[in-house]
């Protein structure tokens, strides 16, 4: 999980314990339900593009991913 831009080990660790533990579970995950699951962990956490870098993740576009996370600023777009 910590291969998404802007998420670290804590927030990986809470995406777990919420049961999304793939890449492909949180590209089906809404950006507001993630929200709601990382709320109490502490910081200013933009979810939007979460799920559309998961997708590309799990698809195997390493490539496109890195270059659009290349133009994201802490998971923002």
């Amino acid at each position: 999980m910590k291969k998404i831009e802007g998420i670290g080990p804590k927030i990986a660790e809470t995406l777990a314990e919420a049961g999304i533990d793939t890449f492909a579970e949180l590209a089906k995950t809404d950006a507001a339900k993630v929200a709601e699951i990382i709320a109490d962990v502490r910081g200013n956490h933009v979810t939007d593009t979460w799920p559309a870098q998961a997708k590309l993740a799990a698809e195997g576009k390493w490539d496109e991913l890195k270059k659009w996370q290349d133009e994201l600023d802490g998971g923002k777009a």
